[in-house]
């Protein structure tokens, strides 16, 4: 999310933030680390997805729905390995 605009302190803000609300909706039982973690990988995985669709966000509400649904992706994903 080079474009983004957003420092390293916000992305961990919101990403922990999108991490916690996927793990929520998703309800999954995952600690602080591992929202932020989910929150920040999911908005790279996302927005990879998204820019290959020609789908652009920016700025913090751009990098909050990427997280989200990027997060969503991976818990989605883990637990389809899991099982």
């Amino acid at each position: 999310m080079e474009d983004a605009r957003v420092g390293w302190i916000a992305a961990i803000i919101i990403g922990g933030l999108a991490g916690w609300i996927a793990s929520n909706f998703m309800k999954s039982d995952t600690g602080i680390f591992a929202n932020i973690l989910l929150g920040i990988i999911g908005a790279a995985v996302a927005s990879f997805i998204f820019g290959f669709l020609g789908v652009s966000f920016g700025g913090w509400l751009g990098y909050l729905v990427a997280g989200f649904v990027g997060a969503c992706i991976l818990i989605g994903l883990a637990r389809a390995i899991r099982r």
